[in-house]
């Protein structure tokens, strides 16, 4: 994957580390950059939080934000990231949640992803309206946009 390795061979140039905090996505972005021989130079772990409860518990995303936005939403990603920023050894943090399908509804429609950035000077958000591409189709454009994210940051630092 010509992204993955194109963060890889950045971040090292740096000497920046990442993390990763996955909903949607499953892993499908930290297996991405460990497919990666070397990766282990700028890779330091992912965070796999599919429920609420997990969320909560290992990124620190609050049940006020949860209730107040829905799992899927921009504060939830930024809370994402900023927990994986914390529960890390990273300089840069990607968080994705959304929607794959199939399903969604009127006021969360399948193939909106939000991303959450997070580095120590700050933090950023963004949702993406894949669209109903179906279910693999939005995990994939997820991860690629994931790590188009990251490379953005890392090329900016």
């Amino acid at each position: 994957m010509t992204e993955a390795l194109e963060l890889l061979n950045a971040a090292k140039a740096k000497g920046l580390i990442l993390a990763t905090a996955e909903s949607c996505t499953g892993g499908m972005l930290s297996a991405a950059i460990t497919d990666i021989p070397g990766s282990s130079a700028i890779f330091d772990r992912a965070f796999v939080t599919y429920t609420n409860a997990a969320k909560m518990q290992m990124l620190d995303v609050s049940q006020a934000t949860l209730t107040a936005h829905g799992a899927v939403s921009e504060e939830v990603a930024i809370e994402m990231a900023l927990g994986a920023l914390h529960h890390s050894d990273a300089d840069i943090t990607v968080a994705i949640t959304g929607i794959a399908g199939p399903g969604g509804s009127e006021h969360k429609p399948e193939g909106r992803v939000c991303f959450g950035v997070a580095t120590k000077t700050g933090a950023s958000s963004e949702t993406i309206e894949f669209g109903a591409l179906g279910r693999d189709k939005v995990r994939l454009a997820a991860r690629d946009h994931g790590l188009t994210s990251l490379l953005k940051v890392v090329d900016s630092i």
